[in-house]
């Protein structure tokens, strides 16, 4: 975001505490009452996008409201903080963030956010801390920026809930046992996942456990669940698709016999379908990579999202 239109939200920000000081809400005082039942306190916490919603949704319960940022739809890499946004952070008992460079790293439009609210670094949180970061390579092949995607990965999606659970304890000890029990439940279903992501790839023959996407994005799922990986674009950047990228893709997919090809549900599948022109292996499936279905969708929470991954990777591979 350029500095211009951060200098308006601080002064929307300023406003807004203003015309807040005038009412009956005090943002500096206890957590505010619930006004769908007027008795429970409850916890303020922001999200950056949607996945992170999810899970701290369910592992704060009934005792956290919850305000997610990045809507469906909006990359989170690079995004621009509404007002709303700004106000909610500076009120907000506990701000998450996912790490590993997706919100743009400590530059990016998160923590200068961050920095525009005054939020007390005590109160925020890294759902991707103690992930170990991998790597994704530039097109010279060359190591650099950290791969952000690790939620695909179910291992991963059961440290985030941890953390969470961890965060809402921190914060809110008096209700520890709620916490506890609410990540509890989903760690629980996330085992059963873990489980399910074994047994689904141990069915697909050797020789296909290849899954070619359009974005590196399932790095961490391949590196834990033992599959390779083929791709057009490692980072996204402004050349998501060139002739090169696409030669490079064809001639892996012809030395390998790969039966099918994936495409994520929030990119240009263009480029896929060049591929799949070229070499004659179809497009079978869907998948989703940076955030969630539309609520009510097959990928609607963050359960779902990972169930309908490996449901159709292993449907597409196992043919």
């Amino acid at each position: 975001m350029k500095k211009s239109n951060w200098a308006v939200l601080v002064l929307l920000l300023m406003a807004a505490f203003t015309l807040g000081a005038c009412g009956s809400k005090d943002s500096a005082g206890p957590p505010a009452k619930d006004p769908a039942d007027g008795s429970k306190d409850k916890l303020h916490a922001v999200v950056t996008f949607s996945i992170l919603h999810d899970i701290v949704n369910e592992v704060g319960g009934d005792r956290v409201s919850v305000h997610s940022m990045v809507p469906i739809g909006t990359a989170p890499h690079e995004y621009e903080p509404l007002p709303e946004d700004v106000k909610k952070t500076a009120d907000a008992d506990v701000i998450f963030y996912n790490g590993l460079n997706l919100e743009g790293g400590k530059e990016g439009w998160f923590f200068r956010l961050l920095d525009t609210t005054g939020a007390d670094g005590s109160k925020v949180f890294e759902l991707m801390e103690g992930v170990e970061p991998l790597y994704l390579s530039d097109n010279k092949g060359q190591e650099g920026e950290i791969n952000p995607h690790a939620f695909l990965d179910p291992t991963v999606g059961i440290q985030m809930v941890e953390n969470a659970r961890d965060a809402f304890v921190k914060a809110d000890p008096a209700h520890k046992d709620e916490y506890e029990g609410n990540a509890e439940k989903l760690l629980d279903q996330l085992r059963g996942i873990d489980q399910e992501y074994k047994d689904k790839i141990a069915d697909i023959p050797e020789e296909n456990r290849i899954l070619v996407t359009s974005e590196r994005a399932y790095q961490y799922l391949a590196n834990s669940y033992g599959l390779e990986e083929g791709y057009i674009w490692a980072i996204d950047t402004e050349e998501n698709g060139s002739p090169a990228q696409i030669k490079s893709l064809v001639n892996l997919i012809r030395e390998r016999e790969v039966p099918a090809l994936f495409v994520e549900s929030n990119v240009d599948r263009r480029p896929m379908e060049t591929v799949s022109k070229e070499t004659g292996v179809p497009i079978v499936h869907e998948l989703y990579s940076d955030e969630l279905g539309k609520p009510g969708s097959e990928g609607g929470t963050y359960l779902d999202f990972l169930r309908y991954n490996i449901e159709n990777i292993h449907d597409g591979l196992s043919k």
